[in-house]
């Protein structure tokens, strides 16, 4: 594979890709920075929806894994291959749908993810630095290192009006942010067309 094979294409139409939007799965990306809460949030959300969560960490492959441990920001040539998994774990999403946890942090690699599920809603997880410093600051067993958060920050691009996207504010406690996530994620499901309208 070249690394031309690896340059994300636009998303596709929904036919093109073998569904039809308003199909009712919900295929919820939970997005963020490193320290947002991302599995945590995720693994709640996906819970309160009856769908099988994946944190999308796991799908990366081992040199990704051992450059982020070591300190060094991936390069977008890293990053294509696992947004493509990530994109077709979601796409492969039974009736139940999916929750995936992935950073998502440029509309690149959103698109690059819609290119294999179109109908992919966005939970961006947002916070202020202290709060994800200090979320970050207590963290043990994880491979992100807190010094990383600043290149993180630099790298996010906000949602963009024609994203299908929920922003919840991480500031607020865990209950009041699953509240707002899932009410938010419903109310795009809600707004879409049904099958055959």
């Amino acid at each position: 594979m070249t690394n031309h094979d690896l340059t994300p294409v636009p998303a596709q139409p929904a036919s093109a890709a073998g569904r039809q939007p308003g199909d009712g799965v919900p295929r919820i990306v939970v997005m963020g920075v490193s320290g947002s809460g991302k599995s945590t949030i995720g693994a709640l959300v996906a819970d309160a929806m009856n769908a099988p969560f994946l944190d999308g960490d796991s799908l990366h492959p081992l040199s990704n894994i051992t450059k982020m441990a070591a300190g060094t920001p991936l390069t977008d040539e890293d990053r294509w291959p696992w947004l493509a998994i990530v994109g077709d774990e979601l796409a492969a999403a039974g009736p139940a749908g999916m929750v995936i946890a992935c950073s998502a942090l440029k509309r690149s690699y959103r698109d690059a993810i819609r290119a294999k599920a179109p109908d992919a809603i966005f939970l961006h997880l947002d916070g202020s630095l202290e709060v994800l410093g200090s979320r970050l600051e207590g963290r043990s067993g994880h491979f992100m290192p807190p010094a990383l958060l600043a290149s993180q920050l630099a790298t996010l691009e906000a949602i963009e009006a024609d994203e299908s996207a929920v922003v919840i504010d991480i500031a607020a406690g865990v209950t009041s942010i699953l509240a707002d996530s899932v009410a938010g994620i419903r109310a795009v499901l809600a707004a879409r067309p049904t099958p055959g309208q």
